[in-house]
């Protein structure tokens, strides 16, 4: 709780145009960061060729661009982050399938946790579609998608974002997860 209250005072120094308030920041957020993308990017198989670091740094960076932002409290900063990270991650499977279809091919210099693998591109835009649908039908369990599936949170961490209760976060988890089965079977 106490490194919670922390990044939020740090989020409201960094409005208030603090200099050192960034630097603060990054050093409490950035584990956080590495865990969303390590806990997404677990569900991977081997062969990935986009790692959890470069994925965080690019987020990282998008967010830093973004610091004057009116940041509503740590969790809000989270869900920003987790929103950036499924761009990141679909942008990244476009890229790759549009350079295997040009036939060239990019090697990759990083260094640590490996991601997405070149055979689950296809799924990942595939899900994206599917969520752009789903948020068209129902906003909210849209985001809960987006927030539990590639921001890595718990329910009770996606309740708070949204403002609702866990068990609601719950129900759209589970409806979501239905909806999203068939419209990704068709």
């Amino acid at each position: 709780m106490e490194e919670s209250a922390d990044i939020t005072q740090l989020l409201v120094e960094l409005r208030s145009g603090s200099k050192t308030a960034e630097a603060r920041l990054l050093k409490l957020v950035y584990p956080e960061l590495r865990r969303i993308a390590a806990r997404y990017l677990r569900k991977e198989s081997p062969g990935h060729t986009l790692q959890a670091t470069a994925l965080v740094n690019e987020a990282y960076m998008q967010l830093a661009g973004q610091m004057q932002k009116s940041w509503q409290d740590r969790n809000h900063f989270f869900a920003v982050a987790a929103q950036l990270m499924r761009r990141i991650l679909v942008d990244y499977a476009r890229n790759r399938k549009a350079i295997k279809r040009e036939g060239g091919r990019r090697r990759l210099e990083l260094t640590d946790a490996l991601a997405v693998s070149e055979d689950k591109l296809d799924e990942i835009l595939s899900i994206d579609t599917a969520l752009n649908r789903l948020a068209m039908v129902d906003p909210r369990k849209s985001r809960v998608v987006e927030l539990r599936f590639f921001g890595g949170m718990s329910e009770e961490e996606v309740a708070d974002v949204l403002n609702v209760v866990p068990r609601t976060v719950r129900r759209d988890w589970n409806f979501a997860k239905a909806w999203l089965y068939d419209e990704l079977a068709k």
